[in-house]
């Protein structure tokens, strides 16, 4: 093919498109506004903690096929650290209980029947209700389906339904929810094998060796460029760019790929329709004073009974995760922190008030509310004849997570290479 795919946007699915593109012999220019690729989904230095933290606390789990194809693509597996063996450890925050969801090698409902594999106290018939999920309307929500009464909701589905939808449990859509559960807990251990960010943080796994491997294949990297509009012709492909200090103009075998946020999204393309509300995401790190443990000995726990759903520890930093947050993010920083070390205290055993040196992060705009409504609102991926639209917001099928962006990318580059 000839001519140049301009990918608009260095978040996860910029860098999948273009480097799937890359792989595939295509010409490719890459534009970030910022200084730094990897979007929602990156790694710094904190001189504060002295530590290499994380904008958020992301698992990719086993059934991220797309995701895992990225990295082997572009050599970032080593980055990643695999949680052995499989397990979803719980702690009920009020109670002080500590329990387990241990998938087996079979689908669901086959490893439910060991009692050593649930909730505490439930049985084999209360987790059978979530098949209904399959059979959800466009319009149907997870409390339709999983009421607070029932047994799991409190120590299960609640958990589990924010933290993967980024949404109040009342208002999440049981379609995405499903679309997560059917790839993972009905597929068996292997599928809900979570890998978390090592030592070098996101950005070691999924960043810096997209990176590389467009620099070492050629690809062009362009920092600094945000894009200010673009001009279509009459019969809608797009032939300029402008970037404020530069205008690009495209030849007519160019195409472009725009990975940008859907608010951003919006401005350059105003007629387009696209998910117009979004939920934050809070999240807390402590630098300890020692390398901690975690019940289990697994790096990673779900909380119950506080306020924070998910605890991640990277040898003496703790992290906690608050997902559709928007009640708590306009507090005060240090307001903030000394909330959630409440619950990082409760579960790890310390002075709930002598909060451990932290760092807050507050992302107000985490990911689309994973709403009926706002569903219907995602738009695909071809707008014109050359132009693609990708991230987790686009139609991907699956709530706003790494895997659907990483999807979206790969889309885009087999639909412009098919073209």
């Amino acid at each position: 093919m000839t001519g140049t795919t301009h990918v608009v946007g260095a978040g996860l699915a910029g860098l999948a498109c273009a480097t799937a593109l890359v792989a595939a012999g295509q010409q490719v220019t890459l534009y970030e506004a910022t200084d730094h690729a990897g979007g929602r989904c990156r790694s710094w230095y904190d001189a504060k903690l002295d530590r290499t933290i994380d904008n958020g606390n992301h698992l990719i789990l086993g059934a991220n096929r797309e995701c895992l194809t990225y990295l082997d693509r572009v050599g970032g597996r080593d980055g990643l650290q695999t949680v052995d063996p499989v397990c979803l450890p719980f702690r009920d925050l009020q109670t002080g209980e500590n329990w387990a969801l241990r998938p087996g090698l079979g689908p669901l409902p086959l490893w439910l029947a060991d009692p050593h594999r649930r909730v505490p106290d439930s049985r084999l018939v209360d987790y059978l209700r979530v098949l209904t999920l399959a059979f959800a309307g466009p319009d149907r929500r997870v409390i339709d389906l999983l009421p607070e009464s029932h047994p799991l909701t409190a120590r299960l589905w609640k958990p589990l339904a924010v933290s993967i939808l980024n949404t109040p449990y009342e208002e999440g859509s049981a379609r995405l929810l499903w679309a997560v559960f059917r790839q993972t807990l009905l597929r068996g251990a292997e599928a809900c094998r979570p890998y978390i960010a090592g030592p070098g943080g996101l950005s070691a796994a999924l960043v810096d060796p997209a990176l590389n491997f467009l620099a070492k294949a050629g690809g062009d990297v362009r920092f600094g460029k945000r894009l200010k509009a673009l001009y279509r012709s009459a019969n809608g492909a797009v032939d300029l760019l402008d970037f404020g200090t530069e205008m690009i103009r495209l030849t007519p075998d160019d195409r472009v790929v725009i990975a940008l946020p859907a608010e951003t999204v919006g401005a350059l393309l105003p007629t387009l329709s696209i998910p117009d509300r979004s939920h934050g995401i809070l999240n807390a790190h402590y630098r300890l004073d020692q390398s901690a443990q975690l019940p289990g000995g697994l790096p990673l726990l779900g909380l119950t009974g506080g306020i924070a759903e998910w605890l991640f520890v990277r040898e003496d930093v703790v992290s906690v995760t608050v997902s559709a947050a928007d009640t708590l993010i306009n507090r005060p920083v240090d307001d903030l922190l000394a909330l959630l070390w409440r619950d990082v205290a409760a579960a790890l055993g310390r002075d709930p008030d002598r909060p451990a040196m932290g760092r807050l992060i507050k992302e107000r705009r985490a990911g689309f509310a994973a709403t009926p409504d706002q569903n219907r609102r995602r738009p695909g991926i071809r707008h014109g004849p050359n132009l693609f639209l990708v991230g987790d917001w686009t139609d991907t099928g699956l709530p706003a997570t790494i895997e659907g962006a990483v999807q979206s990318g790969h889309r885009a580059a087999a639909l412009v290479t098919a073209a």
